[in-house]
């Protein structure tokens, strides 16, 4: 072979092996992608995604397609993006359909923002998935501010957030450092929350940030008001709490211990630790314990400062001991909404007793129920009608009732016109999830429309949107099915009632769910209008 074709060749095998090489390395270094904007870390689909993907959770396949066909639907008119942010797989079955709850409120949400003709600018819903107990948030907003300043996307708001993290803080923080609104419509730790201060002057922590749920010192003061007229006393209370780092639980143990400082103390506070949000680890051990010294105690009341996986274990463990045929009421935060729906019949029969009664129910303050403002509505008109004598005309209706029912009205409505199959399945209002969520797409549609004015081209900036957040009380108060929406200027919602429910397993069927009475973080129900008092704390 002469000299040349022999240089030709190692030349033309030195550019293979070099082209395959970088070939290879390009597949290697390649982000492996579940979807177009969805990364695969760590098994998790991560990211951001409007176009009917469901991230691997079978459960809100349909749901998210129903979302992208409305994302078409509006496409060529003026309109911006919002983000759902929240995890969006799980190994559990009960917390996919938690999650299907949360998504099928959005989409609600945002048909119900849209519906209104000549009222710009409609919502590009897209969901946002930062992994399991959002661990990957960085990447999810590192995502999320490219969108907001991208003229295709025009990101304006982010909400959901379900979780009171340290992570959960650390992505509303970057995003509200970046100006972005958020809107929380399901977290209640208070470290995730704008102090109020007089007249609105003090600094927000979170500028930008709005929430429709009370913080969980709200709770515990509307808990408090609900059953001081039930006449608890102290003296029969006990705290138990969960040490593990958690916003959630910490500021609901801090909570519970304020309205146990009066009166007769009763047993010292009794602490577990739990491995994690979703995992048992030797919870059970440790609450074989504390039942155990629950019982030589005079307390048949536990406020329980932690997560549902824990609180449902507790329960049975201290139906399991039992006390001397004593009856245990436990009372909980909002978390325990979830609860009904991860028991089993035999959990059910394990918490009655042999005479069919029960040894143990929950009480918790969920953040809405369906049966709150009937139930409550029919007690008012019983009560005006014996100290009147007559039926209260319209205008004599409480609004702190009658809006909040004709939202959840509309809400049922709007559910009943929307095709079964664009929902999965239809929706589980009692857990109060689809409730908030929609409450959420509400408010920030409320926001928009109230910013836009002129050329309908012309799209609100973030500045605008945060900056509606405190606009809406009073005239501009939004009517939520979870109840009236008034935001001080903090972004917090004033004197947002809670719903407190209990979990009987004495009563009919596995575990009687009831609503049993409104609690108010201020003892009382909201002005009229929903005029915020100068000087709210």
């Amino acid at each position: 072979m002469p000299r040349w074709k022999k240089i030709l060749y190692a030349l033309l095998v030195t550019a293979a092996v070099v082209a395959g090489g970088l070939f290879g390395w390009s597949v290697v270094s390649r982000p492996d992608t579940c979807t177009e904007g969805v990364e695969r870390i760590g098994g998790e689909c991560v990211g951001v995604n409007g176009e009917g993907y469901d991230f691997g959770t079978p459960e809100i396949r349909q749901v998210a397609r129903a979302i992208a066909r409305e994302n078409r639907k509006i496409q060529g008119q003026p309109h911006v993006t919002v983000a759902m942010m929240l995890p969006l797989q799980s190994d559990k079955a009960a917390l996919r359909r938690e999650m299907r709850s949360d998504i099928q409120g959005a989409y609600l949400g945002q048909l119900e923002a849209n519906e209104g003709e000549g009222e710009p600018p409609k919502i590009r819903l897209v969901l946002a998935n930062p992994g399991r107990d959002y661990r990957h948030q960085s990447t999810v907003v590192d995502t999320l501010l490219r969108m907001a300043d991208s003229p295709g996307d025009r990101l304006r708001a982010v909400t959901g957030f379900n979780l009171s993290l340290d992570a959960t803080r650390a992505a509303v923080r970057r995003l509200t450092d970046h100006r972005i609104p958020v809107l929380a419509s399901r977290i209640t730790g208070d470290q995730i929350a704008n102090a109020d201060g007089a007249d609105g002057m003090a600094k927000p922590r979170f500028p930008g940030l709005a929430r429709i749920i009370p913080a969980n010192h709200d709770v515990a003061e509307a808990l408090a008001d609900f059953n001081g007229a039930q006449g608890r006393e102290n003296s029969r209370t006990v705290l138990v709490y969960d040490k593990r780092p958690d916003g959630y639980d910490e500021s609901l143990a801090k909570a519970f211990s304020g309205i146990r400082e009066t009166g007769a103390p009763g047993p010292a506070a009794m602490p577990f630790t739990s491995p994690a949000i979703d995992e048992a680890g030797s919870t059970g051990n440790q609450f074989t314990q504390i039942a155990n010294n629950i019982c030589d105690s005079e307390a048949d009341t536990v406020y329980f400062a932690g997560r549902t996986l824990h609180l449902r274990l507790f329960a049975l463990k201290l139906a399991q001991v039992g006390c001397e045929n004593r009856h245990y009421t436990i009372i909980s935060g909002s978390d325990a909404a979830s609860l009904q729906q991860n028991m089993t019949d035999g959990d059910w029969q394990q918490l009655r007793g042999a005479d069919g009664r029960a040894k143990v129910t929950v009480q918790y303050a969920a953040p809405a129920h369906p049966d709150a403002w009937s139930t409550e509505l029919a007690a008012w008109k019983k009560q005006f009608r014996a100290a009147r004598h007559r039926e209260p005309t319209g205008d004599e209706l409480p609004q702190y009732l009658t809006e909040p029912q004709a939202a959840l009205d509309n809400l049922k409505k709007l559910i009943g016109t929307t095709k079964a199959t664009d929902l999965g399945s239809a929706p589980n209002l009692d857990d109060s999830r689809t409730m908030l969520v929609y409450d959420g797409l509400v408010t920030i549609g409320t926001a928009l429309h109230q910013v836009q004015s002129g050329d309908a081209a012309r799209m609100p900036s973030l500045d605008d949107v945060g900056g509606e957040w405190s606009q809406l009380q009073s005239r501009h108060r939004v009517q939520g099915t979870s109840g009236l929406i008034c935001l001080t200027s903090a972004g917090n919602p004033y004197d947002k009632p809670v719903a407190v429910v209990e979990l009987d397993p004495g009563r009919a069927g596995q575990g009687g769910l009831r609503f049993v009475g409104l609690g108010w973080p201020t003892g009382r129900e909201q002005p009229k209008n929903c005029v915020i008092p100068s000087g709210t704390p």
